[in-house]
C-alpha cells in the first residue's frame, strides 16, 4: 500500500463535503508532477486530505477506490484524475506548523514543495502523522 496527501482550499471543497457526499472525483488538477502522482496511486492506498488556505491542516483519511482515469473536467490535455472515498476524520487536525516543527516530517513533500496539490506520503509519514492526530491506524 502507498500513501498520499490531496490538498483542498476548505472555501472549494472542504472535509466535511467530502464526508457528505461519501464518494469524490478527484478532479481539476493540471500540474504535471501532481498529475503523475495521481496516476501511480492504486486502489485501496491511503490518502491524507489536507485543508490549505488559512487551515493549513491534515484534517482526514480517505481511500483510492478507483484508479486513474481521463479526467472529465479537462477540456484538453493530459490529465487524469482518481475516485476517492472519504475513511475518518482525524481525531485531532495535524498543523502544517506543527508537521514542520517535527523532526520526522521536515522532509515531506508537503513541506519541500508547498504548492503541489497531490502528494507521496511515506509509510513513516503516515504512522507519524496518524500519532500526532491521535487516531488508530
Amino acid at each position: 500500500m502507498n500513501y498520499w496527501l490531496v490538498k483542498s482550499e476548505p472555501g472549494a471543497y472542504s472535509w466535511p463535503n467530502f464526508l457528505e457526499d461519501g464518494e469524490t472525483a478527484w478532479t481539476g488538477v493540471r500540474n504535471f508532477a501532481a498529475r503523475n502522482n495521481l496516476r501511480a496511486m492504486k486502489g485501496g492506498d491511503r490518502v491524507f486530505f489536507y485543508h490549505s488556505g488559512e487551515e493549513k491542516s491534515v484534517v482526514g483519511l480517505a481511500r483510492v477506490t478507483r484508479e486513474f482515469y481521463p479526467d472529465p473536467t479537462a477540456a484538453e490535455g493530459d490529465w487524469s484524475a482518481v475516485d476517492l472515498a472519504p475513511e475518518k476524520t482525524l481525531a485531532k487536525p495535524v498543523a502544517l506548523a506543527e508537521i514542520k516543527a517535527d523532526r520526522n516530517l521536515q522532509e515531506m513533500v508537503l513541506v519541500r514543495l508547498s504548492r503541489l496539490s497531490v502528494t507521496p506520503v511515506t509509510a513513516e509519514q503516515s504512522a507519524r502523522l496518524l500519532a500526532l492526530s491521535e487516531t488508530a491506524a
